[in-house]
């Protein structure tokens, strides 16, 4: 975990995937040395197994399950009303803060991101960390037991026919694609799939894992 006013420090190494394609190893780390997170960053689409791919190919069965035990992988959740990122609203609970205040505030800026910005295609551009912001606006989709605690575990952002921008409408189709547990937690992984409504087509995908401290679930069961 990260906590505000601490230093982060995040490194990027260059390597050639299998299938010739190319794929960037990526981790961050405290001051300390404490590592924070690894993944990767590719070009493909013949670019090998991502982290993402990876982790979920590693997880075991999920077990009996208590809190996510009404989450079924194969479920769905097709918004039928677009949602839409522009500058100066907020983004639902989870992210109760608006782009141009993140914009103001992120290290890795870019003039393509600002208000009016002139780009290759005539407006703003989403910035990929808004992407999960983008997918989660309108609320939870999944029937989790509450009250209990949650945290984002994993996340992967591809793009199939990107970019994704800002104060433009688009349709997120849900689906639920894992569930596992450890110790001390349930997770579930799902994949969002961004689309534009007017042309119906794919922009982007994001894969999220989610994970719930049994701890945080007054029914768990003591056994357990």
């Amino acid at each position: 975990m990260v906590v505000e006013g601490e230093e982060v420090q995040a490194a990027v190494h260059v390597e050639r995937a299998e299938g010739g394609g190319q794929s960037t190893r990526v981790s961050a780390s405290k001051a300390d040395g404490t590592p924070v997170l690894s993944g990767t960053m590719s070009v493909g689409p013949d670019h090998g197994p991502t982290e993402l791919d990876t982790r979920r190919a590693a997880q075991r069965g999920a077990g009996e399950l208590f809190i996510i035990d009404r989450v079924t992988v194969g479920s769905r959740s097709d918004d039928t009303e677009p949602s839409v990122i522009d500058f100066e609203s907020p983004n639902g609970n989870l992210y109760p803060f608006s782009l141009q205040r993140k914009l103001d505030t992120i290290t890795e800026n870019h003039p393509w991101y600002a208000n009016g910005a002139e780009t290759p295609w005539g407006r703003p551009v989403l910035p990929f960390e808004m992407l999960s912001v983008l997918t989660n606006m309108q609320g939870p989709r999944w029937p989790v037991r509450t009250p209990s605690l949650g945290l984002f575990l994993d996340l992967e952002v591809r793009m199939i026919a990107g970019p994704v921008f800002a104060e433009r409408p688009y349709l997120v189709h849900g689906e639920v694609i894992g569930l596992s547990q450890s110790r001390r937690v349930e997770s579930y992984w799902t994949r969002s799939t961004v689309v534009d409504p007017g042309t119906e087509a794919a922009v982007c995908e994001v894969v999220l894992h989610q994970g719930v401290f049994k701890d945080s679930y007054a029914a768990y069961p003591a056994a357990k």
